[in-house]
């Protein structure tokens, strides 16, 4: 089973137009509404796959999104907090640009903490990966994600994947204490890996696209040298880098007509992690985690690709000297 933690989800509200103004009215071609967040989208591609997962998150029982999520199929467990799921409103454009909105959602509190560790508890014999993923709602500690990623290495196997993907001060606060709490699976993209290491996230992307990723090998071993395993920087249509202890990678992605860019970190982080937990090895874990993210790319919305979608064959990896 691949487990996610989602601690602040949302209804992602998607509005297609054929070209957003500022100060204008913008007329939508298509609207939709669908269960989302960074760990929801995780679980729903794991589930599109056939792959057993649980999505746990903090929302009432007879919250909308909760309601979004039994539509999609997607199993999941609740904890009840005050207040309504966020919604998340993403413009896409006829170019594939993409404009995001984000509410505020529910507050925290300690409750979420204590049920996500007792869901873990419940199924710890089934875990082969916990992926935490997103922001953090009000009044969370933002250190939460270091603060779980112990949590979860002293209840699980350590044969358990523990990934997290996040940003900004919660991102900054589990790099600073990766000595003690480092997951097996960072996922940044380039400004997030900046993020991390003090440099310009503008020039790795740039140097990326150029074909050109010594520097985000060389910021991500040193996340690898404080004690995380496998950095995956995803790199938008420059594709993806992995990086290990001893060894690195990129990807290119196949040709694709993008619609909406919302949800493809999501789904390369499901790819990848589905590669892993069935033993492949880690260039593949890459090509996987780059056709995933790609096919998303292609669909409209939050769009979730199923293995149907994606396209392998023309997802290229090559080795890195590191």
């Amino acid at each position: 089973m691949i487990l996610t933690f989602t601690p602040n989800p949302s209804t992602d509200a998607t509005l297609s137009v054929e070209t957003l103004r500022r100060g204008e009215v913008a007329r939508a071609i298509s609207a939709t509404r669908e269960a989302g967040g960074k760990g929801v989208n995780v679980a729903h591609a794991v589930a599109k796959a056939g792959q057993p997962t649980l999505a746990v998150v903090p929302c009432g029982d007879n919250d909308p999104f909760k309601l979004a999520a039994d539509r999609l199929g997607l199993p999941i467990v609740t904890i009840p907090v005050e207040g309504t799921i966020r919604t998340n409103t993403a413009i896409t454009e006829s170019d594939g640009t993409t404009t995001k909105v984000n509410e505020p959602g529910p507050e925290y509190t300690p409750d979420i903490q204590r049920e996500f560790l007792e869901t873990i508890d419940a199924h710890s014999s089934q875990c082969k990966a916990v992926v935490m993923a997103g922001s953090l709602p009000s009044g969370a500690p933002t250190d939460l994600y270091a603060t779980l990623t112990r949590e979860l290495r002293s209840r699980l196997d350590e044969h358990v994947l523990v990934a997290v993907d996040t940003s900004d001060e919660p991102l900054v606060k589990l790099g600073q204490q990766l000595e003690s709490a480092a997951p097996d699976v960072l996922k940044p993209n380039a400004f997030e890996l900046a993020q991390l290491v003090g440099a310009d996230g503008n020039a790795l992307e740039s140097s990326a696209a150029n074909g050109n990723y010594t520097e985000i090998i060389e910021a991500a071993k040193t996340l690898i040298r404080r004690g995380a395993k496998e950095i995956l920087v995803t790199l938008g249509g420059a594709g993806a880098c992995l990086v290990t202890a001893d060894s690195a990678w990129a990807a290119t992605p196949p040709p694709t007509d993008v619609k909406s860019t919302v949800g493809a970190g999501d789904s390369s982080l499901a790819g990848y992690i589905m590669a892993r937990t069935q033993g492949l090895a880690f260039d593949q874990c890459l090509r996987t985690a780059v056709a995933y993210g790609s096919a998303a790319a292609g669909l409209p919305g939050t769009g979730i690709p199923s293995p149907d979608d994606i396209n392998l064959a023309q997802t290229r990896v090559v080795a890195i000297d590191s």
